[in-house]
């Protein structure tokens, strides 16, 4: 999996402006409080870092941390291996936005976004929506592309599926949508 996001962000732009930048960074925003210690979990090359005074961020591509480092001077960016290369209990926020889809393992990337969590801590995350209308769309006219084995999505997630994770990982969390997205809110107890 590592290869395939070392050859993504080699072709990559060296600052791409983030998918549903302005969205998603209300969402950030909106979710931090003053004081927060913020984990950005999938940082790519750093937008959202930027906006944090206290965060670290995590990517699993040499190439994207690299890149993260290069525009946000100073920031403090780090590279995954098996478990979060982070401390029991440092954060008060973890930002996992439009990440957790690509991550084959979600049930145990949930157990570590708990571990670095302190407790009160909470999980901002979102994934892809595909409403009903939608996967049914999917489904009649681009089923083999949209679910392609060899693309970067290895799951898709429902509300009841992203929420039934998030507790079965010890969170209280609420999920709903906003626009194209499922947003995760919950809060480890």
């Amino acid at each position: 999996m590592r290869e395939f996001y070392e050859a993504f962000w080699a072709d990559a732009p060296q600052d791409p402006e983030p998918y549903e930048w302005e969205r998603r960074k209300r969402l950030l925003l909106a979710e931090v409080r003053p004081g927060d210690r913020v984990l950005d979990l999938g940082c790519g090359a750093g937008r959202f870092l930027a906006l944090l005074d206290d965060a670290v961020g995590v990517e699993i591509a040499e190439e994207a941390a690299r890149r993260a480092r290069a525009n946000v001077p100073g920031a403090d960016v780090r590279v995954a291996e098996d478990t979060l290369p982070v401390g029991h209990g440092e954060f008060d926020l973890v930002w996992c936005s439009e990440t957790l889809e690509h991550i084959p393992d979600v049930g145990a990337t949930l157990n570590e976004l708990r571990r670095v969590l302190r407790r009160g801590g909470r999980a901002l995350i979102t994934v892809p929506y595909h409403g009903r209308v939608q996967a049914a769309m999917v489904a009649l006219t681009r089923f083999e592309t949209h679910f392609d084995p060899l693309g970067q999505h290895v799951r898709f997630f429902t509300r009841r599926s992203l929420t039934a994770a998030l507790e079965f990982a010890g969170f209280e969390a609420s999920v709903g949508r906003d626009g194209p997205f499922l947003v995760a809110r919950a809060t480890r107890t």
